[in-house]
């Protein structure tokens, strides 16, 4: 096992390396100015967009855009806003937290270019309903010459979708607050047992299909990110004479990489500083990696920009509002200098230090709503890429697949499931920004069309 989990960790080394950043974050970057900002320019817009001012019932596509951003969201909303962020911030420190911020902003961008691809080309899966997803926009877009790099981001995505890390985090946390304190005594018996629950679970969601997942997570993304808020304001609340001065420590710290203890990058510690925020960020909300566009890419609409214009809004509630909720918590608390906790259990130790007996009983709350509904739209995704790949009529034998998956999850080392994840979202990114680069200037095109119009 030790091996294997060497072996995991060099593969996700080698795929998250200098070429693959540039990729992101410089083609990130590009898109931005290319647009000349026109995320930020319209964000009013996409709000009323949301708020569904446009909704028209007669449009192509199978959900609605607040469904959309919800079965989006309910994936990028979870563990990874949680647990990704105390193992950003244990390895890295506060300064880790403003290399997210930047992966955020630059992928707001690339969120609005990926997205509005989603719906621009739209594919038939072999039942001829409309598809929307990264596969699919590259061979309706670039062609059938392009089907073999379409096809490797959906073999990547059959893995990338896998819900091992959110179950991982979920099964350590109920052990860590609830059962531990109790005097239960847990290990691989009470860690199966909670994959076997969560299993049942899903699989009930799940059978009933995109409908059945949209409208539940569409009821939950809401809920939990409030619960979510409510309780970190209480934090900072209690510890508000501390706030200001770690505020000011990520953007200070984010080019002293003090507090920087993983591997160094092109011989610095700050290079391995920002490698690790872009990682965490990639893995919170997922701009440039291409999982959202296949929820957005099903979305009621027959204008693409405005599809767009609502998927940039995911790195902001994502990584800019709830992974700052977090990293705030755990900063004032004073917990991340501590050696012993990582992962969803420093999370756990900082509600636990700013609200005694209740605090980690509600964040086991968010936590619980935070990875059953990523569980909901991680079988989704993973459906879509096996229709791709097998036909429609065969992407029922991904989630049987997917609920063994849950079980292995449950019974994991942290470090394994992360960085398995990690590589197969690096695998992903290539094909989606590949083809998003060369396809931009066709957004272009179609967004001065559509704000014409608008204005």
């Amino acid at each position: 096992m030790s091996q294997i989990d060497k072996f995991i960790a060099d593969f996700a080394s080698l795929v998250w390396g200098i070429p693959l950043v540039i990729l992101l974050i410089g083609g990130g970057i590009y898109l931005l100015v290319y647009s000349r900002f026109l995320p930020f320019r319209y964000l009013g817009h996409s709000v009323e967009v949301l708020r569904g001012k446009y909704n028209n019932p007669d449009d192509p596509g199978d959900i609605n855009h607040f469904q959309a951003l919800s079965t989006a969201l309910s994936s990028t909303v979870g563990m990874g806003n949680i647990a990704g962020v105390a193992v950003a911030i244990a390895v890295g420190g506060p300064g880790a937290i403003f290399w997210l911020w930047i992966s955020a902003i630059v992928g707001m961008a690339t969120k609005f270019f990926t997205n509005t691809l989603a719906v621009m080309y739209r594919g038939k899966d072999s039942e001829g309903k409309i598809q929307g997803g990264v596969m699919y926009f590259i061979v309706e877009g670039l062609g059938k010459k392009w089907k073999p790099m379409a096809a490797f981001f959906a073999v990547a995505g059959l893995v990338g979708a896998l819900p091992v890390f959110n179950v991982n985090q979920l099964t350590q946390a109920i052990n860590y607050i609830l059962l531990e304190p109790n005097g239960v005594q847990t290990g691989f018996g009470t860690s199966l047992v909670i994959g076997i629950m969560l299993t049942i679970i899903t699989t009930i969601v799940i059978i009933g299909g995109l409908d059945r997942i949209s409208k539940t997570v569409s009821k939950l993304v809401p809920a939990m990110v409030l619960l979510y808020f409510v309780s970190v304001v209480a934090i900072l609340f209690v510890h508000y004479d501390v706030v200001l001065s770690y505020f000011s420590m990520i953007f200070t710290d984010a080019f002293a990489a003090e507090n920087y203890k993983g591997d160094p990058l092109l011989g610095g510690v700050l290079g391995g500083l920002i490698l690790l925020g872009i990682r965490r960020g990639a893995f919170s909300n997922e701009a440039g990696i291409g999982t959202a566009t296949m929820a957005h890419g099903a979305s009621k609409t027959s204008e693409p920009v405005r599809e767009g214009l609502i998927a940039m809004l995911g790195p902001a509630i994502d990584t800019l509002v709830v992974c700052t909720l977090t990293a705030m918590a755990i900063l004032v608390t004073g917990v991340w200098q501590t050696e012993d906790v990582n992962g969803v259990s420093l999370t756990a130790a900082a509600f636990d230090e700013a609200i005694p007996y209740v605090g980690n009983y509600l964040l086991l709350l968010c936590i619980l709503a935070f990875s059953v509904s990523s569980l909901f739209s991680y079988s989704y995704y993973g459906t879509k890429c096996l229709s791709f790949l097998a036909g429609a009529e065969n992407k029922k034998y991904y989630n049987y697949v997917y609920v063994l998956s849950i079980l292995v999850g449950a019974t994991t080392s942290l470090s394994f499931i992360l960085n398995l994840i990690d590589g197969f979202f690096a695998l992903m990114a290539i094909p989606t920004m590949i083809a998003t680069l060369i396809m931009a200037p066709r957004v272009m095109k179609d967004a001065k069309i559509y704000f014409a119009k608008y204005k």
